[in-house]
């Protein structure tokens, strides 16, 4: 987080980055920010949050309060997604698209109360996603008021079969019934208030704790007295791809629309007023989206992003999108954007380019993995 500084000239520190330092944590420059990318090694760490439970810093995450009589009209026009349909401590994932249907990023909502949101974006994207959202707030009738808080708060996710376990002998009210996609505020933490959230971006069951600035690091510390070892970036990414979760810049993008990042479940077309890119995606959809998303087993080297997608007969090609070593299944898998005119099915080969070698892959179901 921005506020105290810089950790180094490298990137800016979250209430946590000194605490990653002083363990031994392998760092570097994420979002514009300084963090852990590893302690031990990612295979572990990964192993760990399938198997048990491990604790992130995800502090350089972006959040925003949208607050007003007209904060309802506004964040469902914001957003594909349908916001104000949301019950008081629930919450969505979706979507926030360009008028041409591009995706500015993909965020959750959180529902507060009446006319009262907390939106939380990606760190990379926190100063073009104020702007814009600014620009769309100006001149809102009835009125909306928009804060960027992200400097006055932190993030931990708890994420893990053991994860409910770990929480609660530290919470000083009730958090096992909380259900998914669902929060409750004001929950003491180790004895600091905080939102706690049925949410992750692992595949796997846990809490997003919501914390002040100045309390973060006690809450670490007691997770860590309770035996909850911290986890990396790295394996946070390896997690996410295993179960399919998009990582912004890779399946999407401004010029990524969430029909052809495979998110249409997310797009509610029937929303009373529309959204913003609704008429492109309504095209697209109509015409048939130029690519779509797609998950690969490979076999002889590991796929990474960027790297390209080739069919035999097929002049045009494809693009990696993320590609790893999966720990959990211990194969080569990666989520590849190819053209619509393949008309590829599951079960079918391709191949990748793999440091100028052809490796073939196969197309699988989506996602790699999920918890039973």
């Amino acid at each position: 987080m921005e506020q105290g500084g810089s950790a180094s000239a490298r990137g800016l520190a979250t209430p946590l980055t000194a605490w990653h330092e002083a363990a031994g944590a392998r760092m570097a420059e994420f979002g514009g920010y300084w963090m852990p990318i590893e302690y031990e090694r990612i295979m572990e760490e990964h192993r760990r949050v399938r198997s048990s439970v491990g604790m992130f810093d995800v502090s350089h995450m972006a959040e925003f309060l949208v607050e007003g009589a007209g904060a309802d009209a506004f964040v469902d026009q914001l957003v594909t997604n349908w916001p104000s349909r949301l019950a008081e401590g629930q919450a969505l994932y979706t979507p926030m698209c360009r008028p041409d249907g591009g995706t500015q990023d993909d965020l959750l909502v959180y529902r507060r109360g009446p006319g009262r949101y907390l939106l939380v974006t990606n760190a990379g994207n926190r100063a073009a996603d104020r702007d814009w959202m600014k620009q769309q707030a100006a001149g809102a009738d009835p009125p909306v008021a928009l804060s960027d808080v992200s400097d006055a708060m932190g993030l931990i996710a708890v994420q893990g079969p053991g994860a409910v376990d770990a929480v609660e002998a530290l919470a000083g009210a009730p958090v096992a019934d909380i259900g998914y996609y669902h929060f409750r505020e004001g929950v003491p933490v180790a004895g600091v208030p905080a939102l706690v959230s049925r949410t992750g971006y692992t595949g796997e069951d846990g809490f997003e704790l919501y914390l002040p600035h100045e309390g973060t690091l006690s809450v670490w510390e007691a997770l860590a007295r309770q035996g909850v070892k911290p986890v990396g970036l790295g394996a946070r990414d390896t997690l996410r791809l295993e179960a399919r979760l998009p990582l912004y810049g890779h399946e999407l993008a401004l010029d990524i629309s969430p029909l052809e990042a495979a998110l249409g479940s997310f797009v509610k077309w029937e929303k009373p007023g529309g959204f913003l890119g609704r008429e492109a995606l309504a095209a697209q959809k109509q015409a048939g989206s130029r690519r779509r998303l797609v998950g690969l087993r490979a076999s002889g080297g590991i796929p990474r992003a960027g790297y390209a997608v080739t069919r035999v007969g097929q002049p045009e090609a494809g693009v990696v999108t993320s590609g790893t070593h999966s720990p959990t299944l211990e194969v080569p898998i990666a989520m590849a954007l190819v053209p619509r005119a393949w008309g590829i099915k599951v079960g079918e080969e391709v191949s990748v380019e793999v440091r100028g070698r052809q490796v073939p892959a196969m197309v699988v179901k989506l996602p790699f993995y999920r918890r039973a």
